[in-house]
């Protein structure tokens, strides 16, 4: 009987691990960044949380964060292939909207699965700036999409800090 419990045990293990993608594979980033220029940078092979809970994101990707919650505050996260668990699964979607070149746009939307308004601090490195900055949040309503845009070309979001708030 202890085998067998073993071996189930290994089992879920080793496929509840496999859903999950720790790095992002290399890409080539392509971006309009005005009227008369691109931008474009060889991403590396990198990890999606550059420290815990701090998450990277760049413009095209669309990504699932699955969380583990204790008490009011979000434990742990980590980037799934597939959705297991949609009651605590945050789904990112990070794009650029162009019309044309004059009128190009940054869209960042957060899908909040849980009960709960959730909110998080995000820092953007700008094509223009070359530095990073931070930039303001509103907060999701529970079980709602929340949708942030900005005028300026965004390479790459660090998003952090997140909880839950009143």
């Amino acid at each position: 009987m202890k085998k067998i419990t073993f071996a189930l045990l290994l089992l879920s293990v080793i496929c509840y691990s496999q859903n999950q993608k720790i790095d992002r594979e290399p890409f080539k980033l392509e971006l309009v960044a005005n009227a008369e220029n691109n931008y474009s940078a060889n991403i590396s092979k990198s990890p999606y949380f550059v420290k815990e809970k701090v998450l990277q994101i760049y413009p095209g990707e669309e990504l699932n964060i699955e969380t583990e919650t204790k008490g009011d505050s979000i434990f742990s996260m980590r980037v799934v292939d597939k959705v297991t668990f949609p009651e605590k699964t945050i789904k990112l979607k990070f794009l650029q909207n162009v019309t044309d070149r004059n009128n190009t746009q940054m869209m960042l939307s957060v899908v909040n699965p849980f009960d709960r308004k959730l909110i998080y601090d995000a820092m953007i490195y700008t094509v223009d700036g070359q530095q990073w900055s931070p930039t303001s949040i509103i907060p999701i309503q529970p079980k709602l999409v929340g949708y942030e845009t900005w005028p300026d070309v965004i390479v790459t979001m660090a998003l952090e800090k997140w909880r839950f708030t009143k």
